[in-house]
C-alpha cells in the first residue's frame, strides 16, 4: 500500500490572517506551508509520518507540493527515508492544478499500481482515529470485492452542512450519494467527509477518466478531491469509517485551536493516529 499526501496548496487564507494579526505572535509562520506548521511537538505532516512509519501496510509515502514550497518539503523529508517529494510545477494559487490532478500526477509519476491512502496535508483527526483499524476494515471490504474504497466521516452540526460535502449512507455503511454543501433541510444526513480516502488499485485509472471528462470545465469542478469522490460513488463501491471529528487548518483561528489541543489536551502522543 502507498500513501499520497496532498500538500500543494498555498494557504492564502492563513497567510492573510497572519499578515493582519496585530499581536505579531505568529510572524514566524509567514511563508510556511500549512503541512509544515508546528502543531504540538512537530510539524503537522510529521504526525502522519510517525503513524505511517509504524504501519507495516504502507511502504512508500509520496508528498505532492508546489514549486514555491518544494525546497522546504525536501528539507523536511530528510528525516523520513520512506518519503518522496514531487513538485507539481506551479508557483502561485492561480496556477494550481487542483487536488485531484495532483493525486493523478503522483500516481502516474511514480507508476503506482497499488491501493493508495490519500491524505489532505492540512488535516488531523481526534484521538479515536486509528490507522490500523481503518486499514483493517479496508482489508475486510477488499475480501468481498477488490473494487471497494473506504472514506472517513464524522457527524457535523446542522448549521455546518453548508460548509462540507455530506455523505448519505445506507445500513451497510455504503455511500449512496454525496451532496456538496447542502442546506440542513436538503438532506437527512450530517455525515461530513474530510480529505482522507483509501482508494483501491482498481479505482486509480478512473482519475484519468474523471479529469478527461472535466478538462474543459472550471477548475472548481475538478479541484477539490470531494468532486472526484462524488463522481466515483456511482461507479465503484465506497464505504465509510466513522470517527468523532477532525482539525482542518484553514485560517489562523483553526490553526491556533489545533496547536493548543496538541499542546494541552492530547492524551497519548506516542499512539496518536496509529
Amino acid at each position: 500500500m502507498k500513501a499520497v499526501i496532498l500538500a500543494a496548496g498555498y494557504g492564502t487564507r492563513l497567510q492573510r490572517d497572519i499578515e493582519k494579526d496585530q499581536s505579531r505572535h505568529f510572524e514566524h509562520l509567514q511563508g510556511v506551508a500549512k503541512p509544515l506548521l508546528p502543531v504540538g511537538d512537530c510539524a503537522l505532516i510529521s504526525h502522519w509520518l510517525r503513524a505511517l512509519s509504524h504501519s507495516a501496510c504502507v511502504q512508500q509515502v509520496f508528498v505532492v507540493t508546489n514549486a514555491h514550497y518544494h525546497q522546504a518539503f525536501q528539507l523536511w523529508a530528510q528525516d523520513f527515508p520512506s518519503v518522496q517529494v514531487l513538485n507539481d510545477g506551479t508557483r502561485n494559487n492561480e496556477e494550481r492544478l487542483g487536488a485531484v490532478a495532483c493525486l493523478q500526477l503522483a500516481v502516474n509519476h511514480f507508476a503506482v499500481d497499488d491501493d493508495v491512502i490519500v491524505i489532505g496535508g492540512d488535516t488531523l483527526f481526534k484521538e479515536d482515529f486509528s490507522l490500523r483499524k481503518f486499514t483493517e476494515y479496508f482489508a475486510e471490504l477488499q475480501r468481498k470485492t477488490e473494487d471497494a474504497n473506504l472514506v472517513l466521516t464524522y457527524k457535523c452540526k446542522d448549521e455546518e452542512t453548508a460548509k462540507y460535502g455530506i455523505l448519505e449512507v445506507d445500513s451497510d455503511y455504503r455511500v449512496q450519494r454525496m451532496k456538496e454543501k447542502p442546506l440542513p433541510s436538503e438532506t437527512h444526513s450530517r455525515s461530513a467527509c474530510p480529505c482522507f480516502y483509501l482508494f483501491s488499485r482498481t479505482t486509480l485509472p478512473l482519475l484519468d477518466v474523471f479529469l478527461k471528462e472535466k478538462e474543459t470545465r472550471p477548475l472548481e469542478e475538478r479541484d477539490a478531491p470531494g468532486n472526484f469522490l462524488s463522481w466515483l460513488i456511482a461507479r465503484r463501491p465506497v464505504y465509510v469509517h466513522e470517527i468523532s471529528g477532525r482539525f482542518d487548518v484553514g485560517n489562523l483561528a483553526s490553526y491556533t485551536e489545533c496547536d493548543r489541543y496538541f499542546k494541552e489536551q492530547l492524551k497519548n502522543p506516542v499512539l496518536y493516529l496509529i
